[in-house]
């Protein structure tokens, strides 16, 4: 593992444990809070951690020789087209009958097809 993944390794893990305790915190507090004026800001804390992470990545990325940002380029346009398509096909959908579906799974989805994406791009590209 070269430098630049170890940097962002430990970045991106340690925004990721910030938000795995926001998040029992804000479900914790929303409980107890959730008549209070501060239900909406209690509800958005676990979203702060993803701001450093999303930092760590575009660092990350600023690190990165020319073919690693191509294989991230490649992966992150795919997903964000998939996304858009598959999320947008469930909306149609959803006239027709089928369940709403929350905006809580966007991020999810991107980010399975983004990481499918990176590894099928790394095998390609190698």
């Amino acid at each position: 593992m070269n430098q630049a993944s170890k940097t962002y390794s430990r970045e991106f893990f340690s925004a990721m444990a910030a938000y795995a305790v926001l998040i029992i915190l804000s479900a914790f507090l929303m409980r107890r809070l959730a008549d209070s004026v501060w239900r909406y800001p209690i509800a958005v804390m676990p979203t702060l951690p993803l701001l450093f992470a999303l930092g760590a990545y575009l660092r990350y990325l600023n690190r990165l020789d020319e073919l690693q940002k191509r294989i991230q380029l490649n992966a992150i346009g795919f997903a964000t087209g998939v996304t858009l398509i598959l999320t947008f096909t469930y909306g149609l959908s959803e006239k027709a009958g089928l369940p709403q579906l929350s905006y809580i799974w966007v991020m999810p989805i991107f980010i399975v097809i983004w990481g499918a994406a990176t590894y099928y791009f790394n095998h390609r590209y190698r």
